[in-house]
């Protein structure tokens, strides 16, 4: 295993990033269709619009696309950055992958002084949370909610500076 980081949109990579989402919600939480179309309909919104260095988009290849993070700052001066589409595959998964892709899209939030940065998440997910905590995330929000097709409890994690 030699995962390599790449950031910017790479052609495939709003495919790879939805079909890594829909595979694991649907295994580990019995999501469907509507987040996998939630997911691939906002992703591709974003890539239309993604501005290098102000939004960021990292990849984990290995050699295939693997893993994902990023950062949308296109309303970062009014709501904050938003961090999205945060994944790795299964075999990378425990390896600090995912902190690798988290310490990056905040060093562009740093880089570019965005004053908070919140995600979107929901519970159970404790590996994930364990990361955000560790990165000065702070749970702010909790509710049962169906954003992502499926009734779960919500959670919003805001990082300030």
């Amino acid at each position: 295993m030699n995962p390599v980081i790449s950031e910017g949109y790479k052609p495939g990579c709003i495919g790879k990033i939805t079909q890594l989402h829909a595979a694991y919600y649907a295994a580990s939480h019995g999501f469907g269709l509507e987040f996998e179309a939630k997911v691939a309909s906002e992703l591709s919104e974003f890539c239309r619009r993604y501005i290098p260095r102000r939004d960021g988009i990292w990849l984990v290849h290995n050699p295939e696309i693997e893993g994902s993070v990023i950062l949308d700052g296109s309303k970062a001066s009014e709501a904050g950055a938003h961090l999205r589409w945060f994944i790795t595959s299964d075999s990378l998964r425990g390896h600090g992958i995912g902190k690798q892709l988290l310490a990056q899209a905040l060093a562009l939030a740093d880089a570019r002084e965005y004053k908070k940065v919140y995600l979107w998440t929901f519970a159970g997910l404790e590996a994930a949370r364990h990361l955000y905590e560790a990165f000065g995330f702070k749970l702010v929000y909790q509710s049962p909610g169906t954003q992502w097709g499926k009734v779960v409890e919500e959670q919003r994690f805001e990082r300030e500076v």
